[in-house]
């Protein structure tokens, strides 16, 4: 079994075949991925209205107690990156949508190649606390959120993701940030890992995933065990891929001083 989260050995953050259908639908959109990087999802949350002053995003090396211990309490989100294997796409047949949340999960379907990373980070801040949703007046965040409230149906939202300038900028600006760690590459490369968000709303867990039609229900949860909970997922999807090296978690945390 995998315990651990290698960081450094994947870094890309896209959804790649599985959005052939979905490009299509969405005008064939495809943009550039996304690292798995905690000072470039900083410097990108902070660009889009978040405040990062407060909670910051960083790495979990392992699911294991030893990992979680050395992270700030309590976490807001929480993010994962697998690899899209068979064996993962085997089990998604079992996953339960939560279609009568969509008043109090905000959710948004994706349908650009590639920004699966801007999706989950979407979910995560979206679904965080009430305290940390408070975005300034004119930022991006602020913007799409009132006009895309969590009511809205995720496939309207996500026309509108696709019809704004704005963020297809912000995350083009992101992919070449001095920040990453590696080229950002072709933009017809085939990266075949995905990025999802684990949030607590209303003391359940959801799994967040673009892909799907709606939030996958995890059980209960609270603040101060969102992390521990989240891992427990994460362990199941290590389960089904032993031999998989291709998994990373970025937590949303208190920022240390």
């Amino acid at each position: 079994e995998i315990e651990t989260c290698c960081h450094l050995q994947t870094t890309l953050l896209p959804c790649d075949i599985t959005t052939t259908m979905a490009q299509e639908k969405g005008g064939g959109q495809r943009w550039f991925p996304l690292e798995s990087n905690p000072a470039l999802m900083n410097d990108y949350c902070a660009k889009l209205g978040f405040n990062t002053d407060l909670y910051e995003w960083c790495d979990v090396f392992s699911t294991e107690d030893w990992a979680l211990q050395m992270i700030p309490q309590p976490v807001a989100a929480v993010v994962m990156l697998y690899p899209l294997t068979p064996a993962q796409r085997s089990h998604e047949k079992d996953d339960q949508v939560a279609a009568d949340k969509v008043d109090s999960v905000w959710f948004i379907r994706q349908r650009i190649g590639n920004a699966c990373g801007t999706i989950g980070l979407l979910h995560a801040l979206y679904n965080s606390p009430e305290a940390l949703r408070f975005f300034p007046q004119g930022s991006w965040l602020q913007e799409f959120y009132e006009s895309c409230p969590p009511p809205v149906d995720p496939t309207q939202k996500a026309q509108q993701l696709e019809a704004n300038n704005a963020i297809a900028k912000l995350h083009d600006a992101a992919t070449s940030s001095e920040s990453n760690q590696t080229n950002r590459g072709s933009l017809q490369d085939k990266v075949l890992t995905h990025f999802v968000a684990l949030v607590n709303v209303d003391g359940v867990m959801y799994e967040c995933d673009g892909r799907k039609d709606g939030p996958v229900a995890h059980g209960a949860t609270t603040p101060l065990t969102l992390l521990q909970d989240s891992c427990k997922v994460v362990k199941k999807f290590m389960d089904r891929d032993p031999g998989e090296v291709r998994f990373t978690i970025l937590a949303l945390a208190p920022k240390q001083s």
